[in-house]
């Protein structure tokens, strides 16, 4: 993707520098620190919120550092994600490897199957060709295993 279709997309670009709009922090903020996939917003005893930022489309492989290119997700969610163990559909719906995730830790997501948490505004929620890329990612993955 290239800087004018992501335009297209609906993703905020900086004007001046064509440098996206988007952080850790902002990406967290935008799911009230709560994880995407388990719903569950855990705070440690110094305040800091857990929960990480996790790219969507990783911005080493040329997606970009927006918000609508992240997730909020808990450590391990994140690394299940990092290594196409879950995706995400255009819905929004959860899809598990379940033959490589345990049943123990499918608990954990169960009821995000449906849906995961999405950001209250809109216009924060994952771009669906993000989510595309995530998932050709991991077909790709598994072609050269």
């Amino acid at each position: 993707m290239t800087q004018d279709s992501l335009r297209r997309e609906g993703v905020a670009i900086g004007r001046d520098t064509g440098v996206a709009l988007g952080s850790d922090l902002t990406v967290c903020a935008a799911y009230d620190n709560t994880c995407a996939v388990t719903g569950l917003r855990i705070v440690n005893g110094g305040g800091r919120s857990e929960v990480q930022a996790a790219h969507i489309w990783p911005v080493a492989d040329g997606g970009p550092d927006v918000v609508q290119n992240g997730l909020a997700l808990s450590g391990t969610v994140h690394w299940l994600f990092d290594r196409h163990l879950i995706w995400v559909s255009d819905d929004y719906r959860l899809l598990v490897s379940h033959n490589k995730v345990p049943t123990d830790l499918q608990q954990l997501f169960a009821n995000q199957l449906n849906r995961i948490r999405l950001p209250s505004r809109q216009s924060d929620w994952p771009n669906p060709a993000f989510l595309r890329q995530h998932r050709d990612a991991a077909m790709l993955r598994r072609t050269d295993l």
